[in-house]
């Protein structure tokens, strides 16, 4: 298989070494064996739209625990030993975590993030950050006016909030974000350590964030655990589907990608449809 049309790689990268590599690695081998175009491309629309399901399957499930009660005896045990265990410190230090959960600073990173694959010519990627972003936020909005759950009042909250509490925004747009950057940052790295890095930092990140808004005391674990879910499921279903726009790219403009190579992709099999 071969990469994005208007996107460029400077060589070859063969060894799997992120988190999610070995699904596409999967994918790319079962690509390799078919002789239909079309059937290619359906395979990974295929694989994003059951990773979706998967994800959003669990969520469902989490949800209908959430709105029976099961989970809130769990929820304020949790709460009620982080409230037994506040540190000063440890409390500003969640302050600053959270913060690169907000919507400004997310923002504020996808911009920069789309802006620099664009102008290294990697536009479909910078087009799938953006739309996964958006789309991610709007999917929250929605979420939480459906389920609208009273905010945790087990003690007081450490940062000022605005809107109900599962999914937790901050957990959903970390998974995304975050997740999403780490991918497309992957993709462009040559060494197998380094996207092992880029995948440990960027989860480490989006539990730290998680995990701050429960120290925080605005969100239970179980509205945490849900938005990370959603937005992994969200996320996985993007990416699987821009690795079906570079094979339709290379479809379409087979000239343009000369000079090109994707992260550990091999050559697809050419036939007709």
């Amino acid at each position: 298989m071969t990469p994005l049309a208007g996107e460029r790689r400077d060589r070859p990268r063969r060894r799997l070494g992120f988190l999610w590599d070995p699904l596409f690695a999967a994918l790319r081998a079962s690509v390799n064996h078919v002789r239909s175009f079309y059937a290619a491309v359906g395979i990974f629309i295929t694989a994003g739209a059951l990773l979706a399901l998967a994800g959003t399957w669990a969520f469902a499930a989490l949800a209908v625990h959430v709105r029976s009660g099961a989970t809130q005896a769990f929820d304020d045990a949790i709460l009620r030993w982080v409230a037994a265990h506040q540190l000063s410190w440890l409390h500003l230090a969640m302050v600053q975590v959270t913060a690169l959960g907000t919507g400004v600073v997310v923002m504020m990173v996808v911009a920069v993030a789309a802006l620099f694959l664009w102008l290294t010519r990697h536009r479909h990627s910078a087009a799938l950050l953006l739309v996964t972003t958006v789309v991610g936020i709007l999917i929250n909005s929605m979420l939480k006016d459906v389920f609208h759950r009273d905010r945790p009042s087990i003690f007081s909250a450490g940062v000022e909030v605005f809107s109900s509490s599962f999914p937790s925004g901050h957990s959903m747009s970390a998974a995304i974000v975050y997740g999403t950057v780490a991918y497309l940052a992957a993709r462009l790295q040559r060494r197998h350590w380094s996207r092992v890095v880029t995948a440990v930092i960027a989860l480490l990140l989006i539990l730290l964030i998680a995990s701050s808004r429960i120290y925080l005391g605005v969100h239970y674990p179980s509205d945490t655990l849900a938005g990370m879910v959603i937005g992994f499921a969200w996320a996985a279903f993007c990416m699987a589907t821009l690795e079906a726009v570079q094979l339709i790219a290379r479809r379409r403009a087979p000239q343009a990608l000369e000079h090109e190579q994707p992260v550990d992709e091999p050559p697809v099999a050419n036939g007709s449809s």
